[in-house]
């Protein structure tokens, strides 16, 4: 029992550390965040960098680091298409976390990996809702993506103090992540479909939203096990894989367009 539990230690510590992502293991780019840490992120750099910073980006809590990241992730892609290589994932934290805690509560289920699991689903149908709300109405106007960003942490932060502290409802829990969920779906799909002639990439999109939408049902219509081993949960969980591959795809080729973008401006 002790080294079952020390492997558990062992692992979690190691999500904790990992990267999960290619670009963050670069050495390039971890030597860039590096030099620019040092140059910028201390003494009169540090206040220059502060002095010059918009409003917005200070209270959405963007650090002199996070610059740094952000400048040296540019840096690194530059490098990767210069060199013919596809565009390398960065800081790909939110997604890796909530595997791992559904690997360790469908290994033991008890009250804590429970909640953890239940608590980081809904981080990510937040986080994806985010990620739509920056690249439908963030890149024009980022004060509406940071105050919306607020607004969803002061959700994440009721929903789980009310799960936690008053009652594990699981009735209120499959309704709260339905209901946002399907916000999430229609506001993708809207500006899909709206872009989808300057776009042609976005289809990739649509048809991801939607199958996610469909597999979804797998979650909500239960039914027993087939050969009993394989119930409608981990069906849910086998076929999500390959969708997320395809949202990567759209994910890279829409960065692609935005970088190329950039540079005509």
């Amino acid at each position: 029992m002790a080294g079952r539990a020390a492997r558990l230690v062992l692992l979690a510590g190691v999500a904790t550390l990992a990267s999960g992502s290619q670009g963050d293991r670069e050495p390039v780019y971890r030597d860039c965040v590096l030099r620019c840490e040092e140059r910028n992120c201390s003494g009169d750099a540090l206040k220059h960098f502060r002095s010059r910073q918009p409003i917005y980006m200070s209270l959405a809590g963007w650090t002199c680091q996070d610059d740094c990241k952000y400048e040296c992730m540019w840096v690194t892609v530059g490098l990767y298409l210069q060199e013919g290589h596809k565009v390398p994932q960065f800081h790909g934290k939110v997604s890796l976390n909530a595997w791992f805690w559904s690997t360790v509560f469908h290994t033991k289920d008890t009250d804590l990996t429970e909640k953890m699991d239940y608590f980081c689903a809904s981080t990510v149908i937040l986080h994806s809702i985010y990620l739509c709300c920056v690249r439908t109405v963030g890149l024009q106007r980022p004060t509406v993506a940071s105050a919306f960003r607020a607004l969803l942490l002061l959700m994440l932060t009721a929903h789980v103090s009310y799960l936690s502290l008053v009652r594990f409802d699981y009735g209120y829990n499959l309704a709260a992540n339905v209901a946002i969920g399907l916000v999430n779906v229609v506001w993708w799909l809207a500006w899909c479909w709206w872009n989808r002639q300057q776009l042609p990439h976005v289809r990739k999109c649509m048809v991801v939203v939607l199958l996610l939408q469909g597999l979804s049902l797998l979650e909500l219509l239960d039914f027993p096990p087939l050969f009993w081993v394989l119930d409608a949960h981990a069906i849910w969980h086998i076929s999500t894989i390959p969708v997320h591959v395809l949202f990567f795809s759209f994910l890279e080729e829409d960065s692609l367009y935005l970088l190329k973008e950039s540079k005509l401006d």
